[in-house]
């Protein structure tokens, strides 16, 4: 028998899609529900691995990665801190190794700071994830305390989105003395072929060639081809004006920075990838190029209670 007045159907509203969070064996990893999905060692909160929702890598990672937290990773996007190559005579960081203790360093993982983009997707479902990741003076190794006399706190952000990857810095003076500092984010781009690499954006602007001995030069080319080892560090770049990675005028990557108005553009080439033991294969130096957001002309000054931001955002 049909009732006169039928209650109206309640109805069951879906959770849509959120981002997959793990965290196993010091390792970081985040997708989205749109496929993009990026892992992070806590073993120098190094990023090592970024793919698109189409499932392709574009960070490069060498097969002889040390992933045990014994050396630093070689490949994805080392963070460099305080100091930039080998620490330089008489300075607060000379006790230290070749580009300072943070890739060398045990970080935190802090959580997931925000999960809501700006806009999200027709479906509600969030279309970006940010990971937070911690290092202070507690957290560093004996050996490291002592050749580094600073209370310090460094807030290290990665953020993956439907539109790209962000890495973000934040150093922290926690102590009462000033310190200088130097950073730099060491991106790996996975590459199909150096010879068709080209990096533009940097036409006119000034440089240290580190293969010919530390010179300054002033670069006349549209843009930087490979043919041969390269290690430049150009200086006083805006960083609103992406530096931009192509392969036979196809864009690839686009970076924009802010608080890093240096980049460094490293490709070992032969002889030099032949010479390093965690750099595999031999032929690898094709397959990568390292375009690096840094502050490293000179020094980042840091005083008391103070703090300071860097970071890059890269387009595919």
């Amino acid at each position: 028998m049909d009732r006169a007045k039928k209650p109206t159907a309640i109805g069951i509203t879906s959770t849509p899609p959120q981002p997959t969070i793990s965290l196993q064996n010091n390792i970081v990893q985040a997708s989205l529900p749109t496929g993009e999905s990026v892992t992070v060692n806590l073993y120098g909160a190094t990023v090592t691995s970024w793919k698109t929702a189409d499932g392709a890598e574009k960070l490069w990672l060498s097969d002889a990665a040390v992933l045990d937290g014994s050396k630093p990773i070689r490949g994805g996007i080392p963070v460099v801190f305080p100091v930039f190559g080998p620490p330089p005579q008489n300075h607060a960081t000379t006790p230290l190794p070749q580009h300072g203790f943070a890739r060398n360093s045990l970080w935190e993982f802090l959580g997931k700071s925000s999960s809501e983009s700006s806009d999200r997707d027709n479906s509600g479902s969030d279309d970006a994830v940010k990971l937070d990741f911690g290092l202070a003076t507690s957290n560093l190794t004996p050996e490291f305390r002592s050749k580094w006399g600073y209370e310090f706190g460094l807030v290290y952000s990665v953020t993956l989105s439907r539109e790209g990857l962000g890495t973000s810095l934040q150093v922290q003076n926690q102590g009462k003395e000033s310190f200088e500092f130097q950073v730099l984010l060491h991106t790996y781009f996975a590459i199909e072929d150096i010879n068709s690499i080209r990096v533009k954006n940097l036409n006119g602007k000034t440089y240290i060639d580190k293969v010919q001995n530390a010179s300054e030069h002033t670069e006349s080319a549209p843009s930087i081809a490979f043919t041969s080892e390269t290690d430049r560090v150009y200086k006083d770049l805006d960083p609103a004006v992406p530096l931009v990675i192509s392969d036979n005028e196809k864009d690839l990557y686009s970076i924009t920075r802010e608080g890093l108005n240096d980049a460094v553009v490293w490709n070992p080439w032969i002889e030099k990838a032949k010479s390093m033991g965690d750099f595999s294969p031999d032929e690898g130096y094709k397959k990568m190029v390292c375009v690096e957001a840094g502050a490293v002309n000179g020094w980042q000054a840091l005083e008391a209670g103070e703090s300071w931001e860097g970071g890059q955002f890269i387009r595919v």
